[in-house]
């Protein structure tokens, strides 16, 4: 045990020797969560929009006041007619195009309904498709209010009206920040936890010292473990500052307790530092350590729910995803946070986790070669 005491002891002095290590932990979940929260947002807003208006009416004028009020759309121009607005397209000055019929007002009049044009640059499909659904509303809603004003009252009170009343759970704000804050949670504790045990004991391949630890009495359990307590305490500090800048910045708490978190959190760490441990067993160089655990570290990260969600992949990469520790922590992460889930609501993916957290843990004693 005492053995064990003075290995941890090492590996702590050696960390805090280290010139950018601590400076990593209280710094990288800093400005991860100060930054990427409003960096990456895949809500699509300040579309640039044509507006072709053949008609040039009031009732024209008021749906491009509208489209012009909207938080989405940005008028990049109202050009004469529809060959110059696509040529705002195909030079990336519009990503969407609205053609009014100069016929507009008539049509609402007399016939009662009118056909507007909406043409979307799909080059970015997502842009695309959402640009074309907020347009689409925005004109509905145009739509319904001009209806209002043409039908008389004895005839709109006969019509049969459904009115829909939304409820939000979880999320009532609708804001893309408090989704994400979890995952990026995730990702820090994932970086840090994997990264840095990887590069452990093929440094010390690289400068000779393990040399020095392979002719000592020293189990390989032993050395192992002591080679990842270090990397479990840091990666408690780095998820304790991230849960204090989450509430700090964005006000936002668990909803399912703090409790639940650190339990799920405690496992995933032993797990993913377990699985530093075996990329470095398995490295000659600092290089190939590096290029390995960056390969495996992206793939679990694109392949665990941060960004997509797993029902919209494919059959193949729904197979590699739940095969993927991080998808089941992730999952846990969002549930305790939003859903306010607790132990017993978690208890299965926890212990998928738990399952992963004592496999890669026995291969990281089992693959480390110590040769005297």
């Amino acid at each position: 045990m005492s053995v064990i005491k003075y290995l941890i002891e090492k590996e702590f002095k050696q960390t805090l020797r280290n010139a950018i290590i601590p400076k990593m932990i209280v710094g990288y979940p800093v400005m991860v969560l100060l930054i990427f929260p409003w960096a990456i947002n895949f809500e699509v807003k300040n579309i640039k929009i044509d507006i072709v208006d053949n008609s040039k009416s009031s009732y024209s004028q008021r749906l491009i006041n509208k489209v012009d009020a909207s938080t989405y759309f940005i008028i990049n121009n109202v050009p004469a007619s529809y060959p110059e607005a696509f040529n705002d397209i195909e030079k990336g000055k519009a990503d969407i195009i609205l053609e009014i019929p100069s016929s507009f007002d008539k049509d609402l009049v007399k016939e009662k309904k009118s056909d507007v044009r909406i043409s979307a640059n799909a080059v970015n499909s997502t842009q695309g498709l959402l640009g074309n659904t907020y347009l689409t509303q925005i004109v509905n809603n145009f739509s319904q209010e001009i209806r209002g004003e043409l039908y008389p009252a004895s005839q709109k009170a006969r019509v049969p009206q459904i009115e829909i009343v939304p409820d939000y759970r979880y999320n009532k704000s609708l804001d893309y920040k408090i989704f994400m804050l979890p995952a990026f949670i995730v990702l820090i504790v994932t970086l840090i936890c994997g990264i840095l045990p990887s590069l452990n004991i093929v440094t010390e391949k690289e400068t000779g010292t393990i040399q020095q630890i392979n002719t000592t009495p020293v189990s390989k359990f032993s050395f192992i473990l002591a080679k990842l307590i270090p990397y479990w305490t840091i990666g408690i500090i780095i998820l304790t500052i991230s849960f204090f800048m989450v509430w700090l910045v964005y006000g936002l708490l668990p909803s399912g307790g703090y409790g639940t978190l650190y339990i799920a959190s405690i496992v995933f760490i032993i797990g993913v530092s377990g699985f530093g441990i075996i990329i470095s067993n398995y490295s000659d160089t600092l290089q190939q350590s590096m290029f390995l655990i960056l390969f495996f570290i992206l793939i679990i990260i694109l392949l665990s729910g941060l960004f997509t969600p797993i029902s919209g992949m494919p059959a193949w990469a729904q197979a590699i995803a739940y095969g993927n520790p991080l998808t089941y922590f992730m999952e846990i992460m969002r549930l305790v946070y939003l859903k306010g889930s607790s132990l017993t609501d978690v208890l299965k993916p926890l212990g998928i986790l738990g399952l992963f957290m004592l496999f890669l843990n026995s291969w990281a004693v089992v693959s480390y070669r110590k040769r005297g």
